[in-house]
């Protein structure tokens, strides 16, 4: 279920920030703020509904899936292929999430 909320935080934080950039850098009109906005607060919403006792282990370990889903995005929705510097950058991340959500704790 964790994986499931993180991939979901992470299609809603692109999606929200997405928003706000093609706001500013490809002359949307300002009305796409709006779904932004609401986009972040799901974000927001859903990474605390991650079964963790300290928000910051939550939170870094997300960083992991949030690259791996941020370099999704630049493939499939920016039509622009990873490198082997992204693929290997990410499969670096997501081994120290992995650390963080699987390391055992005193």
């Amino acid at each position: 279920m964790t994986y499931i909320l993180y991939a979901l935080a992470a299609i809603f934080e692109i999606a929200g920030c997405f928003a706000f950039w093609a706001w500013l850098k490809l002359e949307k009109p300002i009305w796409w703020l709006a779904p932004g906005m609401v986009s972040l607060a799901l974000f927001a919403w859903l990474l605390t509904l991650v079964p963790s006792e300290a928000a910051g282990r939550t939170f870094a370990a997300y960083g992991g899936i949030y690259i791996v889903a941020s370099l999704l995005w630049l493939w499939l929705v920016e039509s622009r292929v990873p490198d082997r510097y992204d693929i290997s950058g990410a499969l670096i991340c997501l081994a120290g999430a992995s650390l963080i959500l699987f390391g055992s704790r005193a």
